[in-house]
């Protein structure tokens, strides 16, 4: 297992003759953790983001599952939305000397330094959901289609408008994006708009605010109540006198937020309808509240399959073989273009939750009641 794990049994065994040697016949029976367990004893490092989003809390408990089934030992870490203090978790783990490690980064741009030195100690990085930029030193990426993503949402407003039946509208729609850190922001954002920019290029759909530039609509680490805050300035500067029919929003924590605003404003009660609202990660709260006829559909991303795809990856790097990929252009990292598997998204509303979701194991009934 890698030539590394390979030097460092040497040195192992080196020292364990040493010692046999100068310790008046003590019995070194049993080796170092090193030797021990599954997978060659291997130890994989896990950082994720936070435990404050509901999905990473389940990314890691899947990961570890898929890893533990295996044989490895892991070392789970969660960054709380710092980027510092995820780096500082990274480090650890590499004086630690894990074997590999998969990074869900907070901010893809600052992890440059420190997997140089994972790369020093020969230790294998994949970038986990999250592209990480700006460093060669990340062997693989394991994604969805994160374009595919924004397509679902943008083309889930298109059809609940009926504009791709030909309705000309216009209708109001206002646009939110993730965090200007995280490179799949600009991924679900650009899918989106290749849905929706014909329609407001042709007036159909129209954006009160003007704020249709993706710097303009990025919400800092995906955060509902700065979504929330955004919001309601929009409803007071640019909807007093008319009403909101769509809004874009790329996850069901930033949805929360929005769709707090919006019933604050008095969307939802009388005659006033909640707007169409997107989301993504099927978190169980979104869930409820799309069966509740608020937020109206999300993006489920299983994220059993991506845990799946993650521990495969390490296994086949660590055993000296090259992990299945199936994109190897589309994910230029600024340093290189880093080869992904990237799975599928599948748009979730009232009509499939129940067959998606529970019929499909991920949640049971009892949670989304």
């Amino acid at each position: 297992m890698r030539n590394r794990r390979a030097a460092l049994a040497a040195i192992a065994s080196a020292a364990s003759l040493a010692l046999t040697l100068t310790a008046c016949g003590q019995n070194s029976e049993g080796g170092s953790e090193e030797d021990k367990g599954g997978s060659d004893g291997a130890t994989v490092g896990i950082a994720m983001p936070t435990k404050s989003s509901e999905r990473w809390i389940t990314d890691g408990a899947n990961v570890e599952k898929e890893l533990k089934a295996k044989g490895f030992k892991t070392k789970l870490v969660f960054g709380e939305d710092d980027p510092d203090q995820q780096v500082s978790q990274i480090e650890n783990m590499i004086t630690q000397g894990v074997d590999a490690l998969i990074v869900a980064a907070i901010d893809n741009k600052s992890l440059g330094n420190v997997l140089q030195q994972a790369k020093d100690a020969d230790i294998p990085v994949i970038s986990y959901d999250r592209l990480i930029l700006g460093t060669e030193n990340v062997d693989y990426y394991a994604s969805f289609d994160n374009e595919k993503v924004g397509e679902l949402q943008g083309g889930y407003i298109a059809d609940k408008l009926g504009l791709k039946a030909g309705k000309k509208g216009p209708f109001n729609i206002e646009l939110f994006a993730g965090s200007n850190d995280d490179n799949n922001t600009r991924y679900f954002f650009q899918g989106a708009m290749n849905v929706l920019k014909p329609y407001m290029d042709k007036g159909q759909l129209v954006v009160r605010s003007k704020q249709t530039a993706l710097n303009q609509v990025t919400t800092l680490r995906w955060d509902g109540g700065t979504a929330q805050k955004r919001m309601d300035d929009l409803l007071t500067s640019s909807y007093r006198s008319a009403r909101v029919d769509a809004v874009l929003s790329p996850y069901d924590g930033i949805s929360i937020g929005i769709l707090s605003a919006l019933k604050s404003d008095g969307y939802g009660s009388g005659s006033k309808a909640m707007p169409v609202v997107t989301g993504q990660d099927a978190e169980i709260a979104s869930v409820k509240s799309i069966k509740a006829g608020q937020q109206t559909q999300t993006v489920f991303k299983d994220l059993r399959e991506l845990a799946k795809v993650a521990a495969n990856m390490v296994d086949a790097v660590l055993n000296d073989k090259k992990p299945e990929v199936n994109d190897t252009k589309s994910y230029d990292n600024g340093s290189k273009v880093v080869p992904a598997y990237l799975l599928q998204p599948v748009s979730v509303d009232k009509a499939n939750y129940e067959k998606v979701l529970v019929g499909g194991g991920y949640y049971t009934a009892g949670q989304l009641n």
